[in-house]
């Protein structure tokens, strides 16, 4: 029995594919191994978001090289997807796979194993195709399943290659969603994480009038599933209509992330981003207005080119306004094809770090200042495995949260009274 290990970089959309090519070499009795391990078959589903993903990319495909000589290296995924010719001077790699061939990866190891030379499959990711299906191939975390929902992405921002190496939208079909979920709740699960690159603009390619929306009230119905999370998502969905039905849906958590990337209405303009701080300020009040336990994330972007320390001060204090439960800081990095690497005004890395420096301080201040405010009430958590003598699990808005017990408390959503709390989670009374 061939061994074959998988290295995974990025988001959760490439740790779901990355499942579903496990599921298609199990299915044809390959044996699935660590990383670590020595394997026969090494398989990197390579990131592009960051010149450091390439950079990550390329080197994890020289390290598993060296752990096994004679292996089969297979490069595949969104950096390959755009620098075909960068990934061809990598000695070490003997397979190369676009994302639209992740779904015949096993047909194409086996050629390659037949014929023993190197080949490169990579096909142009055309606007008008329709979303590509895996098969029964659940990506699961512990106590939830992530469940990808939707592909590729039409809004173009002027930081990100992601457009040009995962294409235009494609929604998945409701029906093949809702029997993905409804397999995995045979398995115990409780909580589903819906995930896509774009999951705002689900349904939009659709001939018929269907919106993420409609999905989620399809899915609230499923009785056994307790929790509906969201995955990361734009902005503007939050529209009247949408927070009124969405509010509706029990089984949704209250943890919505949304992502800003700037608080400054010129640099979000340079970012070609689509909306206002004063558009962000309102969708906020509305989703307060509705959850008064809601808890809000996002994404920041720092030292974005010709943003001056007005415009940072500008961003520093509308989060200070906001007050995110936590915000995720990125330092701008230079992204090749993309229109903001070219801009002039390119930010050095010292102001760049001290920026970052600053916004993650007030960061961990808001996460702190919000988990105090649970010391002394009892939250639900969905809790997940067991660490260093804790369980840990989230909350249905999505806090940390770690408990003593000597019960077996593994993908069980158990009450408990908060007795501390940190930057970090919520301590729980043992039980």
């Amino acid at each position: 029995m061939q061994k074959v290990a998988f290295i995974t970089l990025g988001c959760k959309v490439n740790q779901y594919e990355t499942n579903a090519m496990a599921q298609a070499f199990i299915q044809k009795k390959y044996q699935i191994v660590e990383a670590i391990q020595q394997a026969d078959i090494y398989i990197v589903n390579t990131c592009t978001v960051t010149n450091m993903s390439d950079r990550k990319s390329r080197q994890m495909l020289r390290k598993v090289k060296e752990q096994n000589q004679k292996a089969i290296v297979v490069a595949c995924g969104c950096y390959v997807q755009i620098a075909k010719e960068e990934i061809k001077k990598i000695k070490e790699i003997d397979l190369i796979i676009g994302n639209n061939e992740k779904k015949e990866i096993v047909e194409i190891v086996e050629k390659y194993k037949k014929e023993n030379k190197k080949q490169i499959k990579i096909e142009e990711i055309k606007k008008q195709e329709k979303y590509q299906e895996f098969g029964n191939v659940t990506y699961t975390e512990k106590a939830r399943a992530v469940i990808k929902i939707q592909d590729g992405c039409n809004r173009f921002c002027s930081y990100c290659i992601i457009p040009y190496a995962r294409g235009r939208i494609r929604s998945r079909k409701p029906e093949n969603v809702m029997e993905e979920i409804k397999k995995i709740t045979q398995k115990g699960i409780k909580e589903v994480v819906l995930t896509g690159i774009h999951i705002a603009s689900y349904g939009n390619d659709f001939k018929e009038e269907y919106k993420l929306i409609d999905l989620l009230e399809e899915i609230n119905k499923i009785e056994t599933i307790q929790r509906i999370r969201l995955g990361s998502i734009e902005p503007l969905l939050i529209t009247e209509e949408f927070i009124k039905r969405l509010s509706k849906l029990k089984k949704v958590c209250h943890h919505f992330h949304l992502s800003l990337q700037s608080g400054c209405d010129e640099t979000l303009k340079r970012m070609n981003r689509k909306y206002t701080t004063q558009n962000f300020r309102e969708i906020v009040e509305k989703l307060r207005k509705h959850y008064k336990d809601v808890l809000l994330t996002t994404d920041i972007i720092v030292g974005f080119p010709l943003e001056s320390k007005e415009e940072f001060e500008k961003t520093y204090q509308f989060l200070q306004e906001i007050k995110f439960y936590k915000m995720h800081i990125f330092k701008y990095s230079p992204r090749k094809g993309t229109k903001a690497a070219q801009m002039e005004g390119q930010i050095d890395s010292k102001i760049k770090e001290q920026r970052s420096k600053k916004l993650i301080e007030l960061s961990n201040k808001n996460t702190k200042e919000y988990n105090e405010e649970y010391i002394g009430k009892e939250v639900e958590v969905l809790w997940e495995e067991q660490k260093n003598g804790y369980y840990q699990g989230h909350t249905q808005n999505y806090i940390l949260a770690l408990i003593e017990s000597k019960k077996d408390l593994e993908n069980k959503i158990i009450k408990a009274k908060c007795t501390k709390a940190s930057s970090n989670n919520l301590l729980l009374h043992k039980m």
